[in-house]
């Protein structure tokens, strides 16, 4: 009987030990990505930190508490130092500002309503600091996104995270495959935020109780419209808020400052009903109202889809999956009807309040935690 004189995986599914195993950590300066990083030294693993500084931490975009910048730069430095590995911060915001914030506030113009952190993963961390990995010699790329990687019969698979008050799913849904094979997750399958605290405090890192960056990191305290008025100054241009008959019922003072859904704040007190934006027409300058029913909709086109089943998407007429229309949502049980390999239909079988073109259409397995991937919300309802 022959010997398998094959080495043991380890932890990160390399067959050779941990200190021939360069992995490069992109590190935000947050406690998430900065326990991965302590974490994977400590196991003897060839860490390189990196971070990203974004946009310009002095100007006016940044803010106390975001990711990318500042005092979270220094954050991270000083964990590489605590635990030993080389630390490098890349000047990205040219990139950013391209592939992310442009983007951004030229969507809210057209009276969408973007997610750029989902941008900033599949533009910016999982495409060009991937490169950059690469470009290092790194094994891998390791992040502190609450989501798992999972091999499957046909390779890796991209799961949600054992904590679904952290799954991170909806931002990390247009991860392909090709990047599925080289990023790793460590945290992806601790039941809690705690679990991650106590690890930091274990490393006795400087982050360990270092709150959560909040919102967009370069939004300023939640503050949409601010900033893409300093970017495009004509979009605090007034216009009218008509019902769904096209009745004047008031004045606004431009459509970045409503979101699809928004009852309160809209300036036409007096009514017997309360009144809901439905929707934005960016072209007519008209912010659309109309009652609560009228937010509802069973059905979804989605495009620029990444789909990460094993099968092709047009293989079926039909699959009857799960989907989540934000992230702050639960999945809803639904049938996704191919168009095209990257458009498709989705009919929920419970009517939805408040979908947004903008937003992302992620696809959940009903039957276990697999991400089958996801789209682009694209028309307006």
């Amino acid at each position: 009987m022959a010997l398998d004189n094959t080495p043991p995986l380890n932890s990160l599914g390399f067959a050779k030990p941990p200190a021939e195993t360069r992995v490069v950590v992109a590190m935000s300066g947050g406690v998430d990505s900065s326990v991965v990083a302590a974490m994977l030294a400590d196991e003897g693993y060839d860490v390189v930190g990196v971070t990203l500084q974004l946009y310009d931490h002095g100007a006016a975009l940044a803010k106390k508490g975001a990711c990318c910048a500042g005092v979270d730069i220094h954050d991270a430095r000083r964990v590489a130092e605590e635990m030993g590995f080389p630390h490098y911060v890349l000047d990205y915001e040219n990139i950013f500002q391209d592939a992310v914030i442009d983007e951004f506030a030229d969507s809210y113009l057209a009276g969408a309503t973007p997610v750029p952190c989902i941008r900033c993963n599949e533009r910016v961390k999982f495409k060009d600091l991937l490169e950059t990995a690469k470009d290092l010699d790194a094994d891998c790329m390791a992040t502190g996104h609450y989501i798992q990687r999972k091999m499957g019969a046909n390779g890796p698979e991209l799961h949600s995270a054992a904590d679904s008050n952290r799954d991170q799913s909806y931002f990390l849904f247009s991860t392909t495959e090709e990047q599925l094979e080289y990023l790793r997750f460590p945290l992806g399958h601790l039941p809690s935020k705690d679990e991650t605290r106590k690890l930091a405090s274990k490393y006795g890192l400087v982050v360990a109780d270092k709150p959560d960056s909040q919102d967009i990191c370069f939004v300023p305290n939640g503050n949409y419209a601010s900033v893409i008025e300093k970017l495009r100054p004509e979009a605090a241009d007034p216009g009218q808020i008509v019902d769904l008959e096209g009745n004047v019922l008031g004045e606004h003072k431009g459509v970045i400052h409503y979101t699809i859904g928004q009852r309160r704040g809209l300036g036409i007190g007096g009514l017997a009903d309360p009144l809901y934006v439905v929707k934005l027409d960016a072209d007519k300058k008209q912010v659309v109202v109309g009652p609560k029913t009228a937010l509802a909709t069973r059905t979804i086109p989605v495009r620029e889809i990444n789909w990460l089943h094993d099968a092709p998407m047009t293989s079926r007429e039909e699959w009857h999956l799960s989907v989540r229309v934000r992230s702050t949502r639960p999945p809803r049980e639904a049938i996704l009807r191919p168009i095209s390999e990257t458009e498709a239909t989705v009919e929920l079988l419970s009517p939805e309040e408040g979908v947004s073109p903008g937003q992302a259409c992620v696809f959940y397995d009903t039957e276990s935690t697999r991400i089958f991937g996801g789209g682009w919300i694209w028309r307006g309802y």
